[in-house]
């Protein structure tokens, strides 16, 4: 009687544990469920989240439209998967933060592709090659002909981007601007508020092309970090980075993601560039 008890007893101990495994593993399943791209699919619709004001990437035109590279390519990429495209607007903080609450399905705004940001977020191919350069006076180059000329100099962003922690570690003072436009950034360093901005060599390339009448220019030959830049999204929204990717090749192969770089950048920032790059700054990047 007691030998039926002990093994009746080790039996329903048996099942209990066999019970629980089963649904710690049914747990671990659900939890790395792609249920970002079940409801992008059910809605038919994509949440992109940018900021509006990151000329050429991301603007409004002179018919309050909202266009730019990012987003033309965007609409073209949820066009081939059926899906109409719904923008969010936010500063880089707060496009990170949406993505990662569900508020935003990916990020369109010339997010840099890194190891550091492989590790938190999903990544989609690059549509954009770059690097970085320096926008100074016309009048005095701000007083930089080196890279350690930015020590004791105002660099120019917005706050915790990682051109400012490159400048910051170079030991420029950062002076941080929250969503601000391109002539707000441009005329202060043309008044001497501030000296430098570092970013992107195409960003800058057409942000002085727009505004002519600012006397700033780009540093030539103080290139620095090639780049890379894509769609940013969560890391479990691994079926939405397939189909993006997929649909990015093959605007690659029909032209169409050339046709719009050439459009936005009168150039093909679909392949690497040719310009010598000087430095590479090595960066915590977010």
């Amino acid at each position: 009687m007691k030998k039926s008890f002990v093994i009746s007893l080790s039996i329903l101990c048996s099942l209990l544990i066999f019970a629980g495994c089963s649904s710690s593993t049914s747990s671990s399943d659900t939890a790395t469920t792609d249920t970002n791209w079940e409801k992008i699919e059910k809605n038919k619709t994509l949440t992109v989240a940018t900021s509006g004001t990151l000329y050429p990437a991301s603007y409004y035109n002179d018919d309050n439209q909202l266009v730019g590279y990012d987003i033309d390519v965007i609409k073209e990429v949820a066009k081939r998967l059926d899906l109409k495209v719904k923008t969010v607007e936010y500063n880089v903080d707060g496009q990170l933060a949406a993505v990662q609450n569900g508020s935003a399905d990916l990020i369109a705004n010339d997010m840099s592709i890194n190891e550091t940001r492989a590790k938190k977020y999903t990544l989609s191919s690059p549509i954009k090659w770059s690097f970085g350069s320096m926008i100074v006076r016309k009048s005095d180059n701000s007083g930089i002909t080196s890279f350690d000329d930015l020590k004791g100099k105002k660099a120019a962003g917005e706050a915790t981007t990682n051109y400012m922690k490159i400048a910051e570690s170079m030991g420029a003072t950062l002076v941080s601007y929250d969503n601000a436009t391109n002539e707000q950034y441009l005329t202060d360093v043309a008044n001497g508020r501030t000296d430098v901005i570092l970013n992107d060599y195409y960003l800058q390339k057409m942000a002085t092309a727009a505004l002519p009448d600012v006397p700033v220019k780009i540093l030539p030959d103080m290139y620095f970090n090639l780049s890379s830049s894509g769609f940013l999204m969560k890391k479990t929204s691994t079926t939405l980075e397939k189909k993006i990717n997929q649909t990015i090749a093959d605007m690659e192969k029909d032209g169409t993601l050339q046709k719009i770089s050439e459009t936005y950048y009168y150039a093909d920032v679909t392949q690497k560039p040719t310009e010598k790059i000087e430095k590479i700054f090595d960066v915590d990047q977010q």
